[in-house]
């Protein structure tokens, strides 16, 4: 049959089971918009507040769902409104793709009215990216965006179609779309016997884990694995949930912020097998000096993260899952109780602190989690509350926290939300932010009471850019430059008047009370919490440091 580029765009979507689009309309996109609208009962689509907002929900959606999120936004300052959100997602290995329209084929080059080279500014931030001149290529595109994205190691892809190709017409049929397989066809006995033989031979194994293992949904593979290899568990922030974190063999997260049992542990190791991980800086601080004593044995599905960062003796490359799957049967149950017990000791000698006699961000938590009993999707933006967010809630499945982590993006979380809620709707979904993060985007709220999605949004606000003056208060010489922020934005009347419930809390007898309020709500909640500028998150790894190195502020008096 033969259809428009337009209607093109639509089939492939539902080709691909997509039903959940977020975006914002404009001149160059609008024959497709028109198209949606004739479509709305099979395709949603969620105006949000600004272009971001749209990248950023997307982004969530695919983190809690495993799909492909999909967002819309026209040519132009449209499409570079995107950038920060397809660069978070690539940073992260999010299968999300972005659709954008441009000027007409015969505008293009000409400094034309909201015309970009949206390719060019893209290339380094997306799996790949296309620019369709011609509709009868844009059904061939389209599909394979959506295979690139959700391929091997998933990510961004942006598809750019001029606006005389969503009018033009061709011949159109419908395919079944192809089904991901895992990369395993390169490993080979001798790759594996190599690998058990090394797992055989550790007197003093850790395992570390990364985001790979929860794109891969090997969460029931790692469990087995751990179990047989006998060995504590540190992951990274990308990697939370992967391995449940009520586990007794679960250590906490490692690096600049990692708990002292994670990093000294670690270091002290004999074998690190790091599963899913890509070894970035703020992990493993001083790369010279990172896991000294161990063999690293790392198993990736992404070929280029092998000995970029840190040298591995030896890798495996492919999906997590299935390597994971293979190892279980080949191994047998190895024994380490004296290391155990080793890493036991140290966990009860170094517990997470914090201040008991104030109202705390890790207080929050610990009482979010207590309520929630773990069960939500914690989303976060970037900083101190992040942090926290990591070390004081317990993540027991994977795809339950949803985070900025190679970008470091301020004002991911509440885009992020959003999509998260609307993609798991019965799940409980929460973000945590600063007030200098929530600030950025915090427009979103709007978008939230527009569909009446029940979100929770938690503001912790200190007044201040708190970790970037955490930085300048250690390593600055106390020289606050442009991070204190203390103005007279009332977060309460401003959420109120995007249509959300608020409510403010300035003392911790009061946390309980207002959370478990907040909970039952069925409907946008924004929820204020004031803290102390000068709460820190500790532990601490100074930048450049070996993280061995980590410090609190006991350690500092």
């Amino acid at each position: 049959m033969e259809l428009t580029g337009s209607q093109i765009v639509i089939e492939c979507l539902k080709e691909q089971g997509v039903d959940t689009v977020f975006g914002y309309p404009g001149g160059a996109i609008l024959n497709i918009y028109d198209e949606l609208y004739k479509h709305s009962d099979e395709i949603k689509h969620y105006l949000t507040s600004h272009e971001q907002g749209a990248a950023h929900a997307a982004d969530g959606y695919a983190r809690a769902t495993g799909k492909v999120g999909v967002c819309f936004a026209t040519s132009g300052p449209g499409a570079t409104n995107l950038v920060t959100g397809i660069a978070t997602a690539y940073m992260d290995s999010v299968p999300m793709v972005a659709v954008t329209a441009n000027v007409a084929v015969n505008l293009l080059g000409k400094d034309s009215f909201q015309e970009v080279d949206i390719t060019g500014v893209t290339m380094p931030i997306t799996k790949h990216n296309f620019i369709v001149k011609d509709v009868t290529k844009l059904a061939e595109v389209i599909r394979k965006a959506f295979r690139i994205a959700r391929s091997g190691r998933p990510g961004p892809v942006l598809i750019d179609i001029t606006k005389d190709v969503t009018a033009a017409k061709t011949e159109f049929v419908s395919i079944e779309p192809e089904m991901k397989s895992p990369i395993t066809n390169e490993i080979t006995d001798e790759i594996l016997d190599k690998a058990v033989n090394m797992i055989k031979k550790a007197k003093k194994p850790y395992i570390f884990v990364g985001g790979g293992a929860v794109i891969s949904d090997a969460s029931k593979e790692l469990e087995a694995f751990v179990k047989l290899v006998d060995a504590p568990v540190a992951d990274t922030l990308m990697g939370k949930g992967a391995f449940n974190g009520t586990n007794p063999l679960y250590t906490g997260m490692i690096g600049m912020h990692g708990t002292k049992t994670s990093n000294l542990g670690v270091t002290e190791c004999d074998l690190l097998i790091t599963i899913g991980a890509r070894f970035s800086d703020r992990v493993i601080g001083n790369s010279k000096k990172f896991a000294k004593n161990a063999k690293i044995l790392q198993i990736d599905v992404d070929p280029a993260e092998i000995n970029k960062n840190v040298y591995s003796y030896h890798s495996i490359i492919g999906d997590i899952k299935e390597i994971l799957d293979i190892l279980n049967e080949r191994l047998e149950q190895q024994e380490h109780k004296d290391w155990i017990d080793h890493i036991m000791d140290m966990k009860e000698r170094y517990p997470l602190k914090y201040r008991n006699d104030i109202l705390t961000g890790p207080y929050i938590m610990e009482k979010l989690y207590e309520l929630t009993g773990g069960d939500a999707i914690i989303t976060t933006e970037v900083g101190q509350h992040q942090m926290w967010a990591a070390q004081y809630f317990k993540y027991q499945n994977p795809r339950t926290l949803l985070t900025s982590g190679g970008l470091g993006t301020m004002g991911y979380g509440l885009g992020a939300c959003i999509g998260a809620k609307i993609g798991m709707p019965h799940k409980t979904v929460i973000n945590i932010a600063g007030d200098g993060c929530f600030r950025m985007n915090m427009n979103e709220i709007a978008t939230a009471t527009r569909y009446n999605i029940p979100i929770v949004q938690l503001v912790f606000n200190n007044q201040v850019l708190g970790m970037v003056r955490q930085w300048q208060t250690l390593f600055y010489g106390r020289r606050y430059s442009h991070t204190n922020l203390h103005d007279k934005v009332d977060f309460v009347k401003l959420a109120e008047a995007m249509g959300a419930k608020a409510y403010r809390i300035t003392k911790r007898e009061e946390v309980e009370s207002v959370l478990k309020e907040v909970l039952a709500l069925n409907e946008p909640v924004v929820v204020d919490c004031v803290i102390d500028l000068d709460e820190k998150v500790w532990p601490m790894v100074a930048p450049g440091a070996a993280i061995d190195e980590v410090f609190t502020d006991e350690d500092l008096k």
